[in-house]
Formats: structure tokens, C-alpha cells, sequence
């Protein structure tokens, strides 16, 4: 590959007008978050309020949304890789990073292999992947992340609390929106060649797919999957406009993280894809998609369980913190890599 072929690669990533748009987007809506809550325009409880309504109304529209969708067999293939990557990927954080943070002990060390293993994949990845991969990539986000629901409520909670897995804890993950949202979905997804059907036009649907069927529903629910970006991204930027960064950025354990979790992490997941792809063909989205999700900061509920249990709840904070604002900019710079990988063809 030479040099010219890779700056016009690279011309023609920039030129992008999506992928552009949509990073551009991102960087400017949470900076005017940070803005709004510096001016006091937005106050203390506006971030969690709006991270209430991303969580809770618009990203399950978007998670159940992007299933309807006409099904193939080579999208239930990718979809099938996807969940499987997602367990393989996490799972092996868990042993790996246990080698990799040894150097640290107790509390700590388990600390940061938790949030190394589980990032903020519901609330920062699928927001930045449905503008700009679309339905398609928040359908592979979405069956992605169940296994980041699966290790998050179990393992997850298991490594903080100290205690056994509690009934409390299951009916949280499985009476979570967005859970419900990607299962409803996902089960309409696969099987609607064998639900009873409806004429309309020249072809039948199955009677649960709203986008052809129920468009009264479906329209007001595409409304709401549209403020999950946005939303999300003024929540990003409101949080970080409350808190101080000298403090977290001055902190060494916190930035050997946030290399770690946000430049590290997604490199070692597009390497292990490169390896599988060797054997298996793996498309390009399915790579992006892993990519991104695993670019992201820690899971809003792992930090939260480090300090609801005192478990190094400080260095829990000081990660989030420096990891959050690294990622801003650095997941934008993935986006551009992931796309010069796909101008050479390295993947489907």
C-alpha cells in the first residue's frame, strides 16, 4: 500500500458526508451539554434526567426498532457472530485483564478489570453507532449487548458486592427496558417467517412487524429512537460540565485505564476478528460495531456499584471521569480507522 493510496483513502473517509456528520455531531452536542451546565443554564439534575429518558423511552425504541427489518440468511449469520463475539471478547477481558493488572491488588485490581470487561455500551456505543451505521448497526449493537447485560448484572455485580447472585438483581436486568425492548425485538426479528401474517400489497408480513403493519405505532416510536443520540450526547456533556477534572487527570491509575479500556480494549477485539475472519468470514459492520462498543467509557452501573458497595469507588470515579472525555475524542478517530480498514477490503 503506498503512501498516496492511503492519503486518498483517507481523503475519501473525510469526505464522508455520515461519517463525518455524524462525528462532528457528537463532539459539538456534548460540548454544548458541558457549555449549558457551565452557564448554569442546565442544573444538577438535568443530566440525570435525561439519561433517565435515554435509558428508559428512547433507546429501547431504537433497540426494538432496528428489528424491523426484513430478515436473510446472511444478516442472522452476522447477528449470530456478533452475540457469540460478544461473549468471547468480554469473557476473555476477565482473565486477561487479571494478568494484565497485576501489578495491582484486592479491591483495586478487581475494580479495573470490571470496568476494563464492561463498558458504557447501552448509553455511549449504540447512540454513536445508530448515526452512523444506521438500523442495521443498532440491530448488531443491540444483540451485542446482551452478553455486556449478562456479565454486568451477574459478574459484575458478583465482583462488587462480595455476594451471591441476588433475585433483586436478575428482575433489574430482566425487566429492563431496553432488555425487554431487544428481546421483543429479536424474537420478531427471527422468527416472523412463521407468525401469522398480513397482506399488504404484494407481500405479507408478519403481523407484529409495526413498520408495515402498525405505522401509527411505529412512526411515534422512530421519533422517539431519534432522541437517543442527541439526548444522550447533551447527558454526556452535562455530567461532565458538574465535575472537576484536575483531580481525575492528575491520577495515574486513572489514565494507564483509560488507555487500556478506550484505545487498547477495541484494538485487541478488531485483532481477534482479524484472526477469526482467517476462518470465518466476518463483515465489516460486525467489526465496527465490536469496535465501538468496546471503545467505550465504564458502564454507568459498574461505577455505580463501586461506590454503592466502597469498593475503590474513588478510582472508579477518576476512570469514568478521564476515560469519559478521552473517548470523546478518540472513539471519532476509531470510526476513521474502522473505515480505512473497510477501503482496503481487510474485511467482507
Amino acid at each position: 500500500m503506498t503512501e498516496l493510496n492511503l492519503f486518498d483513502i483517507f481523503q475519501t473517509v473525510l469526505g464522508n458526508n455520515n461519517i463525518i456528520g455524524a462525528i462532528s455531531s457528537s463532539l459539538l452536542i456534548i460540548l454544548l451539554g458541558f457549555y449549558l451546565t457551565k452557564k448554569k443554564i442546565f442544573n444538577d439534575v438535568v443530566a440525570k434526567n435525561l439519561s433517565l429518558a435515554v435509558l428508559t423511552v428512547a433507546l429501547p425504541a431504537l433497540s426494538f426498532n432496528s428489528f424491523m427489518q426484513d430478515i436473510d440468511s446472511e444478516k442472522l449469520l452476522r447477528g449470530l457472530t456478533v452475540l457469540i463475539w460478544g461473549f468471547v471478547i468480554q469473557g476473555s477481558l476477565i482473565f486477561l485483564m487479571k494478568l494484565y493488572y497485576a501489578k495491582y491488588s484486592g479491591d483495586k485490581k478487581q475494580a479495573l478489570v470490571v470496568l476494563t470487561t464492561l463498558g458504557s455500551t447501552t448509553f455511549f456505543g449504540i447512540p454513536i453507532i445508530g448515526a452512523i451505521y444506521g438500523a442495521e448497526g443498532v440491530l448488531y449493537a443491540s444483540i451485542f449487548n446482551i452478553s455486556y447485560r449478562v456479565f454486568l448484572y451477574s459478574w459484575g455485580y458478583i465482583s462488587f458486592s462480595g455476594l451471591k447472585m441476588s433475585t433483586s438483581n436478575i428482575k433489574q436486568m430482566v425487566l429492563n427496558p431496553i432488555i425487554l425492548a431487544t428481546f421483543l425485538g429479536l424474537f420478531i426479528w427471527i422468527f416472523q417467517d412463521y407468525l401469522p401474517h398480513v397482506q399488504i400489497g404484494n407481500k405479507s408480513y408478519a403481523f407484529l412487524r409495526i413498520d408495515q403493519t402498525a405505522f401509527w405505532l411505529y412512526k411515534p416510536m422512530t421519533y422517539l429512537s431519534a432522541l437517543a443520540s442527541p439526548l444522550a450526547w447533551l447527558a454526556i456533556g452535562a455530567t461532565l460540565g458538574q465535575i472537576s477534572l484536575g483531580e481525575a487527570f492528575s491520577n495515574k491509575t486513572a489514565w494507564l485505564y483509560t488507555i487500556t479500556k478506550v484505545m487498547l480494549v477495541p484494538i485487541l477485539s478488531t485483532v481477534g476478528l482479524l484472526i477469526v475472519n482467517l476462518f470465518i468470514p466476518i463483515s465489516f459492520l460486525s467489526v465496527a460495531v465490536s469496535a465501538i462498543m468496546m471503545a467505550t467509557p465504564p458502564a454507568t452501573v459498574a461505577v455505580a456499584y463501586a461506590i454503592k458497595f466502597d469498593r475503590e469507588a474513588i478510582t472508579a470515579s477518576n476512570c469514568s471521569l478521564v476515560a469519559t472525555v478521552v473517548a470523546v475524542f478518540v472513539i471519532p478517530c476509531i470510526i476513521l480507522l474502522l473505515e480505512i480498514l473497510k477501503s482496503i477490503h481487510l474485511f467482507n
